[in-house]
């Protein structure tokens, strides 16, 4: 019986793991003629891997569904940007044209993560 309960709370252990450090869901590009809308809901960013032309200024729309706390705030800490978004309303964050490379972007407690791949 000791071993089973062992088993389920090593699985449930990896499960964590593999859910906030692991999983990489696919990418989604950004164009000029296709805005882009990031919804906040149920703890994750949907999209949370966007893909961004370089050199470009980009803005993205931000809907907040969850009303956690957490979600209240998005935080591009490279850029030096951070945003309040509202419950239930669209705020659109406008970055300026970005150098290739990655950058994150998060809440203030970094729960609720996303990047950008400028290429």
């Amino acid at each position: 019986m000791i071993w089973v309960i062992n088993i389920v709370g090593f699985l449930l252990v990896a499960v964590i793991v593999w859910w906030f450090w692991l999983y990489k869901p696919a990418r989604t590009a950004v164009t000029k003629e296709k805005p882009l809308v990031i919804l906040l809901e149920n703890g994750v960013y949907q999209p949370a891997h966007i893909q961004l032309p370089a050199n470009q200024p980009v803005a993205l729309e931000f809907f907040r569904k969850d009303a956690s706390p957490c979600a209240e705030m998005v935080i591009f800490p490279a850029l030096d940007i951070s945003e309040e978004l509202p419950v239930n309303k669209s705020k659109t964050v406008r970055l300026p044209p970005l150098p290739v490379g990655n950058y994150e972007f998060h809440c203030q407690m970094r729960m609720y993560r996303g990047e950008l791949t400028v290429a």
